[in-house]
């Protein structure tokens, strides 16, 4: 059978995956480091991959190649190809305050202006109310501090569109100013990472002019946004590249997620998406709209604290992790009152960038090791409960939660999490999600559907109920935040 490729070009590193296409059984793999920072140059990354594919045996074999990337990245191209200046990456906070004028500026341009129509407005417009790690505040940063550099922009895409534009044998000098084909006019993207932009809508499926004129002053020329089995060209060697995807909807796609299923990804920071069969709109800002790669949706919710919670708790007990699981496990569920509120980083869900971690309910009885370690599993959980409710609140269908992620391995979480979540839990065998998604998304432009790639080692967590875990947890947390979370 014909070999396919899956990339993952993260944030810290880019994998790259070669499997049987009606399978999905691996064959090879490889891995190379990206550099650290909030801005990098784009040929850090094609150096990467070029590194990855190496190390994974080579490429020219396969017949069918994908890209999942990091979502948000602001790659400026000059008219001949050529990168203006570092991409700024999602987590680069530079651009808050333009995030912050956006809103501002379309609630004053509202019919019925209030504090509150600004947000309104985007959520309706691109199901996401802005923040830092939009594009659209990136660009908006970018035409207010380099303005060269915005002036000098032709085309602007993101990082899994670069990718596969340069695999197609694009890039500087092979774009001409006329749009033909060979140049810029051969950018493509997908519908959820377009949906990232704050400059795209996937109620309507078109960019919005009017928004790129707010932000970088002109509009560039924009990847086109393919459907889930469009090809965005041949690599030199033959191969298809497909559309891509953005990181969260490659991951989607490699546990093969449907409509119903929420997934909940702990690592750094905590996540919490849906595919949804329709989009959302959520004013709060608390819920990204988000599209899938399938022609679905992925309305999605980003917590700031997850494992680091963890880490830090272990380095209190001066324990190593699988010890900090092993007394969380000894402590009885709800942490004999023992309630951690782990807003250690501030929080993004809710909304308190100032806020600092609590503990909560301490009496001489309780305050024990096991409780503090299974206090701040259930603190993490917890928290992304509330994510869960939500998604919820926007009318998203819930049936059962598939745990990824690092911190996903603990036993301790995962009893948590079948416990406080009060739905099935289904944890996959560790792999790499997104790079696996994208290998999924190659094989189905060669088998005209999606593959049905079976999930080893997949494992479902049988966990008793949590009562009044999680209701203790929110009444902690109001008690000292109940401004943000009003």
């Amino acid at each position: 059978m014909p070999l396919v490729a899956g990339i993952d070009s993260s944030t810290q590193s880019c994998k790259v995956v070669v499997r049987d296409a009606e399978t999905g059984a691996l064959v090879r793999s490889g891995s190379a480091r990206h550099p650290e920072g909030t801005e990098v140059h784009p040929d850090a990354w094609w150096d990467a991959l070029q590194a990855a594919t190496t190390a994974a045996g080579g490429i020219d074999d396969v017949a069918a190649v994908s890209v999942g990337g990091q979502q948000h990245g602001m790659v400026c191209l000059d008219a001949d190809g050529a990168v203006v200046r570092p991409a700024l990456l999602w987590n680069d906070t530079r651009s808050a305050g333009a995030a912050a004028a956006l809103i501002k500026e379309a609630g004053a341009a509202s019919s019925t202006p209030d504090p509150a129509a600004g947000a309104r407005w985007w959520a309706e417009a691109t199901g996401t109310v802005p923040v830092a790690s939009i594009t659209a505040t990136k660009l908006r940063w970018l035409a207010e501090n380099e303005t060269e550099n915005a002036a000098r922009t032709a085309a602007v895409c993101l990082p899994h569109d670069w990718l596969s534009w340069r695999l197609a044998g694009h890039g500087p000098g092979t774009a001409r100013p006329d749009g033909a084909a060979g140049g810029l006019a051969a950018l493509a993207t997908d519908r959820s990472d377009a949906s990232g932009t704050g400059y795209w809508s996937p109620v309507s499926g078109e960019y919005l002019p009017s928004v790129l004129e707010q932000t970088l002053g002109h509009v560039p020329v924009l990847p086109r946004v393919l459907g889930p089995l469009e090809a965005a060209g041949r690599t030199p060697a033959g191969a298809i590249i497909g559309p891509g995807a953005g990181d969260n909807a490659g991951a989607a796609l490699g546990v093969g997620a449907s409509v119903g299923d929420v997934v909940v990804s702990i690592g750094t920071s905590g996540t919490v998406f849906a595919v949804a069969d329709h989009p959302t709109s959520d004013a709060s800002g608390l819920v990204a709209g988000f599209a899938d790669a399938t022609g679905n949706y992925l309305p999605l919710v980003c917590t700031l604290n997850a494992s680091r919670v963890l880490d830090a708790t272990a380095a209190l007990l001066a324990v190593p992790l699988p010890e900090l699981t092993e007394l969380a496990l000894s402590a009885p569920a709800g942490a004999e009152g023992l309630t951690l509120v782990p807003y250690f980083e501030g929080e993004r869900t809710p909304n308190l960038p100032d806020a600092t971690g609590s503990l909560h309910g301490l009496t001489l009885h309780n305050y024990t090791r096991a409780n503090l370690a299974r206090a701040a599993v259930e603190g993490i959980v917890c928290s992304l409960a509330d994510g869960l409710t939500a998604l919820r609140a926007a009318g998203v269908a819930a049936e059962r939660i598939i745990l990824l992620g690092g911190a996903a391995r603990s036993a301790a979480i995962q009893q948590a999490a079948g416990g406080i979540f009060g739905l099935p839990v289904h944890v996959p065998e560790p792999g790499e999600y997104v790079a696996d998604g994208a290998a999924r998304q190659a094989a189905s432009l060669l088998l005209g559907r999606l593959p049905d790639w079976e999930a080893a080692g997949t494992a479902t967590v049988t966990a008793p109920p949590a009562p009044g875990v999680l209701e203790r947890y929110r009444a902690a947390a109001s008690t000292t935040y109940s401004k943000g979370l009003e």
